[in-house]
């Protein structure tokens, strides 16, 4: 974890393999599968998100083997109480910014494990997701603003309109999710 409590990107991994088993047993095999695909769907192959191997996790005692006595890859796998303590630790850390690929899997995973989180660590995640947001909308708005970019010529005005109109509309979805948390 960054000293700014972030997530660093091979907790990334660690919150993916937590949270996947939160949602249901799945076999070692199958666990590992999931993750490589979701990480490569969201930014593609990454050394920098080579995370810890899933014994790691084991050895911590965040998961275990049902049976132990299986085969390694066969083994089906549940999360430990140690193990939902650390995902609920993980699901409500800060968010590190500019919005780069790493925090868009972060974010990736944190909404599809936010059931793990009561309605109020909810809202806050979803707070700090806006206050993120909103940084970026200040630090690109002012380069926007800024007279060598305005008054240029080239497609980075355009390019940054792009970019502030898309952070806009996420950060918009963020706004009308919390809206809709009961409570």
């Amino acid at each position: 974890m960054y000293k700014d409590n972030s997530l660093i990107p091979s907790e990334a991994i660690r919150l993916a393999a937590l949270g996947l088993l939160w949602q249901g047993e799945r076999s070692y095999a199958d666990l590992a599968r999931e993750i490589r695909h979701f990480v490569g769907r969201i930014v593609g192959p990454s050394l920098e998100l080579l995370g810890p191997s899933l014994e790691l996790f084991k050895i911590e005692g965040l998961i275990e083997a049902i049976d132990p006595k299986q085969p390694a890859d066969s083994q089906v796998m549940r999360l430990t109480e140690d193990g939902r303590a650390e995902l609920r630790r993980l699901m409500t850390t800060r968010l590190r910014g500019p919005m780069g690929e790493v925090n868009k899997l972060i974010i990736a995973f944190k909404m599809h494990f936010f059931g793990a989180l009561a309605p109020d660590d909810q809202r806050q995640q979803l707070d700090l997701m806006i206050e993120a947001c909103d940084k970026e909308l200040a630090r690109l708005g002012d380069l926007r603003a800024y007279p060598p970019v305005s008054a240029g010529n080239g497609h980075l005005p355009s390019w940054l309109d792009l970019e502030i109109a898309e952070i806009g509309a996420r950060r918009a979805w963020f706004e009308s999710l919390k809206r809709q948390i009961p409570g």
